[in-house]
């Protein structure tokens, strides 16, 4: 199982989504407390295995409700995701992937690890 790892930024707090693998598969806004931080990954837990999959790549595309998940090229040209709540809202983000099929393995990582536990990295 993975784990969500809280942690200090510079600007605010944040958290990662990490694999089994301590790979970060996923990661937040940057909070400005704890608390907004923890509900965040609550939505994630909440939103993430149920949310269905929006594939923004493929020429006329179909619309899926929220929760979902946003597959999109960056300026790079590569595939990215980011996990929207039931409100519309971007609760979560990936890396840069260089093909389609990552980026669809990072989707089911985030839906399979989305109920880990959270552990609070300390400064």
């Amino acid at each position: 199982m993975g784990k969500y790892l809280i942690k200090q930024t510079k600007t605010g707090i944040k958290f990662d989504l990490k694999a089994g693998n301590g790979e970060v598969i996923a990661t937040s806004e940057v909070y400005t407390t704890e608390k907004a931080c923890r509900a965040g990954i609550a939505s994630v837990q909440k939103n993430a295995p149920v949310a269905g999959i929006e594939n923004q790549t493929e020429e006329g595309f179909a619309k899926v409700k929220h929760p979902k998940f946003e597959i999109y090229n960056d300026k790079a040209g590569e595939f990215r995701f980011r996990l929207k709540a039931t409100n519309g809202q971007i609760i979560a983000v990936s890396e840069g992937y260089k093909a389609l099929s990552g980026c669809m393995n990072g989707i089911e990582s985030v839906k399979k690890n989305a109920g880990s536990d959270i552990v609070k990295q300390e400064a």
